[in-house]
């Protein structure tokens, strides 16, 4: 029941932008904690972005600050990622995931996670 699915993803050329959208359901969403990752093939997973249950912040990390915005419409059950000035080295899957935590944790800690959807920036 619980579901999270990505969706804007697609190909753009170094300097554009695009915007991703993540709609929950079947959980509270506005007490989870909701994070932002991208993945390359051979490589870990990271972080991109998250923003705690308790508000107040956004976190980056620092390869996209500047760059990448994060925002959250409760009201819709939905979080967004504006990507600008796109680079090739963000051609990764995103994804985004939910935490039952007050701060955004550890990526193993979190709950439920979509499926991804693929960012390619040409250069």
């Amino acid at each position: 029941e619980v579901q999270l699915v990505e969706s804007g993803g697609g190909l753009v050329q170094a300097g554009e932008s695009l915007i991703l959208s993540c709609a929950a359901s079947g959980f509270a969403f506005g007490d989870y904690t909701i994070g932002w990752f991208r993945q390359v093939p051979g490589k870990e997973r990271e972080g991109v972005s998250c923003i705690p249950a308790v508000g107040r912040y956004t976190l980056y990390a620092d390869s996209v600050k500047g760059r990448f915005t994060m925002s959250s419409d409760n009201a819709k059950n939905t979080v967004y990622l504006q990507m600008n000035s796109l680079k090739p080295g963000d051609t990764a899957v995103y994804y985004c995931a939910a935490a039952n935590e007050r701060l955004c944790p550890q990526r193993y800690e979190y709950d439920y996670w979509g499926q991804g959807t693929q960012v390619t920036v040409s250069s």
